[in-house]
């Protein structure tokens, strides 16, 4: 997968990181590094991109 390719995220993680990286624009932060950031959050909290279907864990 190359480097910014964002298919193996669900759509809910993308909604995730548009509504993240909005709220890092009101604060004024340029919109790659908002952007950035936003993708960074999703990741730590997801563990990077999923793919849907059963039997897919999280493992803590």
């Amino acid at each position: 997968m190359p480097r910014g390719d964002k298919s193996s995220y669900t759509d809910k993680q993308k909604h995730q990181a548009e509504h993240i990286e909005a709220g890092y624009r009101e604060q004024g932060v340029s919109k790659q590094e908002a952007e950035e950031r936003a993708w960074r959050t999703v990741n730590k909290k997801d563990h990077g991109g999923k793919k849907s279907g059963s039997g897919r864990k999280d493992q803590h």
